[in-house]
Parts: structure tokens; C-alpha cells; sequence
């Protein structure tokens, strides 16, 4: 069930829910889950606590909470509409790889201070820019992260991008799988061939799967791409991932 939580970090205090199984009477593995562009909301809670009840402890941080707390897109709205999509941007270009950095630490300093989280390692997820996040997470904690996950991940791997977590996947440790959506026009085939180079070249354990005939956002129930059976399939793939890791 969802705690909401504040955690202090060193830009403010980040808005967070943890979420564990209705029946937890003990400390579970941690669970990094990272939302996408469109923030907290009530898909991604649902999404969080189907994950948690495979028994985990799930933290959901608000990624943009130095710009707003709780839900950012007003109720009724979706993400992608035009009078809401612009603040998103806005609020996503301040999550810099510097501004990430801090916010990990301060994630897992939660982790470590927390009752429902077990010691050991943990697992990261992130969905569309925020699979980048998920990987320079495993890359800057290589002793904390045992596993790593992006779906439908945005713009991975541009070519002359200086901040591409291309950069750094050289340093994981844990394991890292990519579900991808193979009609994504924000991850082209240029782009995951790039970066499946990179992490081959770097001798890390990875799984890259093209889900078929899917659109980016396809786990988001809120957006038009939505696809139910894509969505399953991830939740499958998250929830092996985290089992043989965890």
C-alpha cells in the first residue's frame, strides 16, 4: 500500500509515495520507479503498486519537484496536450545528468533510512526520458544497483548529444534490459543500435526486445499509444529481471 514521504535532497525536498504489497510485514527489496515526462499520477501509481505486489518496496519520487509537488498535469488534461506539454518540457530541462546525480543520492539515502526497504541491492526503472535516468543510475551506484530497466525510452543514444548516457554505461555493473517500442519515432533504429554498441563494447549484461507494432508510451493507460498487451509484456519482463537480480 502507497506512503506518501519527503525526502531531503540537495536542491529542496523531493515528493515521494512508497508503495509494498497490502500483506508486507517486513523489509522488501528496493525498487527505483521513475515516471515519465508526464510526472506523478494515478497510472503510475497503479503501475508502482502492480510492481510492489510482486513483493517489492517501491519508491515513486516526483522528479520535478523543484519546480512543482504532486500531480504536475491538472486533472482532465494528458501530458501530451499543448497548454501542458511546454511546462513539462521546462521542468524536464532542468533535470541536468548533475541534477540527477544529486537526486540519486538522495534517493538512496531514503532507501537506507526507511523501514520497508530491505538491505542489499536494488532495481531501477524508468520510461521514456527517464530510461536514461534508470541507466546513469546503475552507472554512478555500481555497488547499489543490481538491475536496471528503461521502456519506451527516449533519445537514448543521439549522435551529438553530450549528456547521452552513452557516456557512462562503461561503469555498470548490474544487469540493464530495454523493452522498446519498434514504432518509436523518439528512439529510432539508429539509436538503438548505438547504444546496444556501447553496452556490448563495455561488456555489460543486457537484454534489448522490440515490442511489435508498439508507439511510444505504450505502458501510459493515460496516452493514446497505450497497448494492453505491450503493457503485460513489460510487466512480465520487469518482473523476471527483478527476480533473477533481486
Amino acid at each position: 500500500m502507497p506512503r506518501a514521504i519527503e525526502i531531503p535532497a540537495a536542491d529542496g525536498t523531493i515528493d515521494a509515495h512508497i508503495f509494498t504489497p497490502g500483506n508486507a510485514d517486513c523489509p522488501l527489496p528496493a525498487v527505483v520507479l521513475f515516471t515519465d515526462i508526464g510526472g506523478l499520477r494515478p497510472c503510475y501509481h497503479e503501475k508502482a503498486q502492480r510492481l510492489a505486489d510482486n513483493g517489492y518496496a517501491v519508491l515513486m519520487p516526483n522528479v520535478y519537484y523543484r519546480d512543482a509537488s504532486g500531480h504536475i498535469v491538472p486533472e482532465g488534461k494528458s501530458f501530451r496536450d499543448p497548454d501542458v506539454r511546454p511546462t513539462l518540457l521546462e521542468y524536464a530541462g532542468h533535470l541536468t545528468p548533475e541534477a540527477q546525480s544529486r537526486d540519486f543520492v538522495a534517493l538512496l539515502n531514503c532507501i537506507d533510512n526507511e523501514p520497508e526497504f530491505a538491505n542489499g541491492k536494488i532495481g531501477v526503472v524508468g520510461y521514456c526520458m527517464t530510461g536514461a535516468f534508470a541507466l546513469r543510475m546503475a552507472a554512478e551506484h555500481t555497488d547499489r544497483v543490481a538491475a536496471a530497466a528503461g521502456f519506451h525510452s527516449a533519445r537514448l543514444a543521439e549522435a551529438d548529444d553530450p549528456n547521452s548516457p552513452m557516456s557512462v554505461v562503461g561503469n555498470i555493473e548490474g544487469r540493464v534490459y530495454f523493452g522498446h517500442a519498434d514504432k518509436d519515432e523518439l528512439l529510432p533504429p539508429e539509436q538503438i543500435a548505438r547504444m546496444d554498441e556501447a553496452l556490448a563494447t563495455a561488456g555489460v549484461h543486457f537484454t534489448t526486445e522490440l515490442y511489435k507494432d508498439a508507439a511510444h508510451g505504450f505502458t501510459a493507460k493515460d496516452a493514446p499509444s497505450y497497448d494492453a498487451a505491450a503493457d503485460d509484456l513489460h510487466h512480465k519482463r520487469l518482473a523476471l529481471l527483478l527476480e533473477e537480480t533481486l
